[in-house]
């Protein structure tokens, strides 16, 4: 397949389960809210959510598909097949280990991560119990990404993005019939638990049907996985930098209370983005870029980098700018509601107006490191990562105190520091890339982004131009009969669609992308001899 027909099926089902996730959010936030109980139930979902971006999303995946992908094509599929099982021998070992390891330390961790609260017990010991829960939902989302990781090299990119749809649906059932905040936010911590056994089954079961037999072995550090886990060591700091970023400001938005809660709401809104693009693109380039390296195909590889470079932007620009010129319309008309009251939408609208800065930043971080794992480079990049972080929690900690030293939210200078710390890696990963001439962008390639840019600042000022008209928009629709119980929500879609109608008019219009570009895009590449295998029925999208 091409690279953005593999994003789109990898985008397709994401999409899916982010409307799911919606959902899921919307739920959560409005029967429990943006209270301590609220702060407790966020830091569960948090603190292994850290480790599923980091592991399912990034670090494991980067150091397994480029030496799973060599092994497969040098010695052959059953070998391959051995690779994975030690592989996932040793993982599920690891990650059982570091759980166990975790629920008993969990007191003195939340003093790091949720100290705001130590001195209310109730409400502290509470976020350890439910994190306590949801950490054996890491083991599963490991061995998830292990089996994802065989799918997508044979380029099977369907049931990996559907995974996550499970999720979702657990916790809506375990939430949705609470009869309090306290029993949905125990109930949903169960439901993480359960969601990462169903994920792992459900993409073992798809392996067996590609052919791909994958079981369980005594854990041996075999010479195969010891190569993975020394290039999987500093791609965890590299693949993540944002996670971790994200993981300082929860550990010092505890000291207001809500804030954690609103930077939640905010992440869930500002991850869209980063969820449909850079994670879909950056998880069908991989595999291309380290068939590439391994043929010493370079123009193969500038092209998948341009094309990534180029597709990401035209998706997330256009978001980025929502984010900037309405982010208490975005807040209030798909999160207002239940527990959750305007005043917390201001509030979340805040933090959501400096990460929207920052979400090309995010996005093109997922794009410009699988050039450095294709090569099984990961020293750099985890250089440039703990360059990052220490940007962020240096600024993160100065805004924070600074702000609140003089009456203002702390939390939304943690925002600001998040975004800033991005783009500090960004411009470290392009600027090695551009230096060394591993991406060599020409001048199509810089007419494109101008024109993208163009058409984006074409619909923001439309966008920000209707702002002031949301209210009345918002009454009519709440007014009629049919939906005026999702008034709000009709009225911030409408919004939002002309937005992008508007966008990609105006896309059209000045020639940032044209009908033949996208025929070509998504024009179902010749397979390399030997790659993927028919899949049967049912498996593929």
């Amino acid at each position: 397949m091409s690279l953005a027909r593999n994003t789109l099926v990898q985008t397709g089902f994401t999409l899916m389960s982010r409307v799911l996730g919606y959902a899921r959010d919307r739920a959560i936030s409005n029967i429990i809210g943006a209270n301590p109980i609220g702060d407790a139930f966020a830091t569960a979902q948090m603190f292994p959510n850290l480790f599923r971006r980091i592991f399912a999303e990034g670090a494991f995946s980067q150091a397994f598909v480029p030496v799973y992908a060599r092994t497969q094509s040098e010695r052959g599929g059953d070998v391959a097949a051995s690779v994975a099982s030690q592989s996932l021998s040793v993982l599920l070992l690891a990650t059982v280990v570091i759980t166990i390891a975790a629920q008993i330390a969990m007191p003195w961790i939340m003093l790091v991560i949720h100290g705001g609260y130590a001195d209310q017990p109730r409400y502290f010991n509470y976020a350890i119990l439910l994190t306590q829960i949801t950490m054996p939902y890491l083991a599963g989302m490991s061995a998830s990404a292990l089996f994802s990781g065989v799918l997508n090299t044979a380029g099977r990119f369907a049931l990996s993005a559907a995974a996550p749809i499970f999720l979702n649906l657990c916790i809506l059932a375990a939430v949705l019939p609470a009869p309090n905040s306290n029993t949905a936010a125990l109930w949903g911590a169960i439901a993480i638990a359960v969601a990462g056994v169903v994920q792992a089954a459900l993409l073992w079961w798809g392996c067996r049907r590609l052919g791909v037999r994958i079981g369980l072995r005594a854990p041996k550090l075999t010479p195969d996985v010891k190569r993975i886990l020394v290039l999987m060591g500093p791609a965890v700091f590299a693949g993540s930098a944002t996670q971790i970023n994200v993981f300082v400001s929860q550990a010092l938005a505890s000291f207001e209370e809500g804030a954690k809660s609103w930077l939640y709401a905010a992440d869930r809104l500002y991850q869209l983005p980063l969820g449909l693009i850079g994670v879909a693109i950056g998880v069908a380039l991989l595999p291309r870029l380290s068939r590439a390296v391994a043929s010493a195909d370079q123009h193969d590889e500038g092209q998948a980098l341009n094309e990534a470079v180029a597709l990401s932007m035209a998706f997330t620009l256009p978001a980025a700018a929502a984010f900037l010129v309405a982010p208490y319309v975005l807040m209030h008309g798909f999160w207002t509601g239940g527990q959750f009251t305007d005043a917390d939408a201001r509030a979340t609208a805040a933090a959501l107006f400096h990460y929207g800065w920052g979400v090309p930043a995010f996005v093109l971080t997922r794009i410009l490191a699988p050039p450095f794992f294709a090569r099984q480079d990961t020293r750099r990049p985890m250089a440039y990562a703990f360059a990052s972080v220490f940007a962020n929690v240096a600024l993160g900690v100065s805004f924070f105190f600074g702000l609140r030293a003089m009456g203002a939210p702390g939390y939304v200078g943690l925002a600001i520091a998040t975004s800033a710390a991005a783009w500090v890696n960004v411009i470290l990963l392009a600027g090695t890339l551009l230096r060394e001439k591993t991406w060599a962008p020409d001048a199509g390639v810089w007419l494109r982004l101008a024109r993208i840019g163009l058409a984006t600042a074409v619909m923001a000022v439309a966008v920000w131009a209707t702002t002031p008209f949301y209210p009345g928009i918002n009454a009519y629709f709440s007014a009629l009969p049919v939906i005026g119980v999702a008034g709000k929500e009709v009225a911030t879609l409408l919004i939002c669609l002309a937005g992008f109608l508007l966008f990609v008019a105006a896309a059209f219009g000045i020639r940032a992308v044209t009908i033949e570009e996208i025929l070509r895009a998504f024009r179902r590449e010749r397979a390399a001899p030997g790659e993927g295998g028919a899949l049967p029925p049912g498996v593929d999208a």
